[in-house]
């Protein structure tokens, strides 16, 4: 399946020409540095939590709903989305982002649950949690990263956005509920509706989506595609970095006690989280690959298919078992084990690039799969 040559490499994000900073440099050191002053802010001030849940609304927590927010608003920033059409018009992509995202993924976690924790059905509960809940947040930050395609990174978390919306609720039934009963596993009844879903969806996607569209209208039309490019987006770009450390400092140390004292049972949850993470990258690359995609779209399409909304999937364990429930424990391993994946497997993106993508002379384009 050939790569039409008609659309223009300038087609992608507007960035500066890229060179890393301090944090940039060694940014592997300050997730883990995050990780560890989150648990043991956790551990040695046992009331945290409560002083954190006083900054919520519902289930939301304001310090990570801040966090996250400001986390994506830089890579949104970015996006050239007169460019989003062209992805909305690729049945292909769409439908290959489709089957990773909502076949492939829910059925590999689901399998690594059931293989792995059938004995802790709490847990189990919480991993599949975590698989059905497709990545609409951090993947923008690990395909900016990966220098994947940005166009194609936005359209694709749109899309798995509203696919959650309204899918989310029926995906948990069918897995929590009615398979694990097929299977002779204990199953449980998910609570949750599609407001609920789609209130979480628009904290966490839709106000830096509107914050960075309106930024790059109003201020390329004041002051001009370069400038904006030039001055800009290198003055927010930073902001990414630092709002994700403050993430994973804060929901970290939300379970902190916890990890401490079961570290068996984070070890237990953290192996088929990290089967399935290093498994469903490696698997999307190569089925891009495999159909035509150039590196920049082998790589979002593959980052978007690995990673997992563990917001999402905490709201809704917490809301519907409880902060202390195994489910909601499990749930917050998801990041404490995608973090430094995630990060690992941008390196793996790129030596996939000098390995099976070294003809392309330029940083990829967003063609068009014809």
């Amino acid at each position: 399946m050939a790569m039409s040559a008609t659309r223009p490499v300038a087609a992608i994000a507007e960035s500066a020409p890229k060179q890393l900073g301090f944090l940039d440099r060694y940014l592997t050191v300050w997730i883990f540095v995050a990780m560890a002053a989150g648990v043991g802010s956790g551990y040695l001030w046992p009331g945290i939590e409560s002083a954190l849940n006083r900054f919520g609304v519902g289930t939301t927590s304001v310090p990570i709903a801040v966090g996250l927010i400001l986390m994506m608003y830089p890579p949104l920033a970015k996006v050239r989305y007169e460019e989003l059409g062209n992805v909305f018009r690729n049945w292909r992509i769409l439908g290959l982002s489709l089957v990773q995202n909502w076949l492939v993924g829910p059925v590999l976690m689901f399998a690594l649950a059931v293989l792995l924790l059938a004995d802790k059905p709490e847990y189990m509960i919480g991993l599949i949690m975590i698989g059905l809940a497709r990545c609409i947040a951090m993947v923008l930050v690990w395909n900016d990263l990966a220098q994947g395609d940005p166009e194609y990174c936005a359209g694709l978390v749109a899309f798995n956005s509203l696919f959650q919306i309204f899918f989310y609720s029926v995906y948990a039934y069918v897995f929590i509920t009615v398979v694990p009963g097929w299977l002779g596993l204990h199953g449980v009844v998910v609570n949750i509706t599609i407001g609920q879903i789609a209130t979480s969806v628009f904290i966490y996607l839709g106000i830096p989506f509107l914050a960075g569209l309106l930024t790059r209208i109003v201020l390329v039309q004041a002051k001009g595609t370069e400038w904006y490019r030039t001055h800009f987006i290198p003055k927010i770009s930073p902001l990414t970095l630092v709002a994700l450390l403050f993430t994973i400092v804060v929901m970290f140390s939300l379970k902190g006690e916890a990890i401490v004292q079961l570290p068996m049972d984070v070890v237990r949850i953290a192996v088929p989280l990290l089967i399935y993470f290093v498994v469903m990258f490696v698997l999307a690359f190569f089925m891009s690959k495999a159909v035509g995609a150039n590196y920049s779209q082998s790589a979002t399409l593959s980052f978007t298919a690995a990673s997992n909304n563990f917001e999402l999937a905490i709201a809704v364990a917490v809301a519907t078992f409880g902060i202390h429930h195994g489910a909601a424990f499990a749930a917050v391993i998801g990041p404490l084990v995608e973090v430094p994946v995630m990060i690992g497997l941008v390196t793996v993106a790129q030596w996939f690039r000098r390995i099976y993508f070294a003809a392309e002379a330029t940083p990829p384009a967003a063609a068009i799969w014809e």
